[in-house]
């Protein structure tokens, strides 16, 4: 059977919340710092939106190991399209002039606090994501071959260092420079890639589970060995 005429019961439901959390973690949390207290180090500075954005690369490395990159690939461009249509949006939305009222304008000025500065987020998120995310995927289905399908945790962590590296990188250079002070967004970003990895360590146990729970009920374990990686195909 052809790859492009598999049917899978799960494949759906993934990128539905994908995008979800996507969307989620980047509109909602990704403007605000927020602050920590740990032992031994003091206070650490994060955005708030990385208590769920790792979820995202969560899925796909799950995307990715179980239906492979070019799955992977199309949950990518509707998150892409996703967040493309929220910054629409918000633009709009700011846009249009608000009721004469003292509520409105009272709400106005907090739509513009919140979702103001949208278009910078969602820029940057897009640009990161897109970037970041097919960078993990990438490096997860060639590790699964040079590997012959051992050691998942090393290609769940692995893929996820490079492409959080890439997704940090960018996001916060395109979403918070010349807002933030230059220290904080190095500071930031610095400290998102040190908890977005750690996150990745932590949820392994959990990625075993769903990806072998995932694989045995889909009856699939897609191996790229013939794959045309480009990120601009959308033919699984």
């Amino acid at each position: 059977m052809k790859a492009e005429t598999r049917s899978y019961k799960y494949y759906d439901l993934i990128m539905a919340a994908f995008v979800c959390v996507l969307l989620c973690s980047n509109l909602i949390g990704a403007s605000k710092q927020a602050v920590v207290e740990l032992p031994l180090i003091g206070t650490v500075t994060f955005s708030a939106g990385i208590m769920f954005f790792p979820i995202s690369y969560f899925f796909g490395d799950i995307l990715t190991e179980v239906y492979g990159y070019a799955r992977d690939r199309r949950v990518v461009w509707a998150g892409f399209a996703a967040l493309a249509f929220a910054s629409l949006m918000a633009a709009v939305v700011i846009a249009v002039p608000a009721a004469d009222s003292a509520y409105m304008r009272v709400f106005q000025g907090q739509l513009e606090g919140v979702f103001g500065n949208s278009w910078r987020i969602a820029l940057g998120s897009m640009i990161a994501f897109w970037c970041g995310s097919f960078s993990n995927s990438y490096v997860l289905a060639r590790m699964k071959v040079l590997t012959q399908g051992r050691w998942l945790w090393a290609r769940t962590i692995g893929s996820t260092a490079v492409g959080e590296l890439v997704d940090s990188s960018l996001f916060y250079a395109i979403a918070f420079w010349g807002i933030w002070q230059s220290s904080d967004v190095v500071k930031v970003a610095l400290t998102q890639y040190v908890l977005k990895t750690s996150w990745e360590v932590v949820a392994t146990p959990l990625t075993y589970w769903v990806v072998g729970l995932l694989k045995r009920a889909e009856h699939e374990d897609w191996y790229d060995r013939t794959t045309n990686f480009n990120p601009f195909r959308l033919r699984a």
